[in-house]
């Protein structure tokens, strides 16, 4: 196959996590706003997680780290459940926000970070 076909093929692993990240966003989208939690928020601090690649000003493998540590599904998960097990109000609508963000990046290819470049991620990799 030439290589300008082959660099705009898509393999089944990498449009799984397309639809994977779209499932989360609308998810935690739909369980945000069935909670009545207000729009302004989700709109205000939809993007905040990426004030992680602030890392990046001090190298490329201090802002791969700090870009993947707020891109990774575990820490809002931990945030929800932490905050539903102690009885915190905010962390419901912080952790939803969080994920949607997570689920938006992934659904239009935004991966995780690779030290070697930022624009290196685990999806040019699948």
């Amino acid at each position: 196959m030439a290589p300008e076909r082959e660099a705009r093929r898509v393999s089944l692993p990498r449009l799984l996590l397309h639809l994977e990240g779209a499932a989360v966003l609308v998810t935690a989208a739909f369980v945000y706003f069935r909670l009545g939690l207000p729009l302004w928020a989700f709109l205000v601090f939809l993007l905040a997680p990426d004030l992680s690649a602030i890392g990046y000003l001090f190298g490329p493998r201090v802002g791969s780290v700090t870009y993947n540590l707020a891109h990774i599904i575990v820490w809002p998960l931990l945030v929800g459940v932490a905050g539903w097990a102690l009885g915190w109000p905010w962390a419901a609508p912080v952790a939803l926000i969080w994920l949607a963000h997570i689920g938006m990046d992934r659904m239009v290819g935004y991966g995780l970070k690779y030290p070697d470049h930022f624009k290196q991620t685990h999806f040019d990799r699948v």
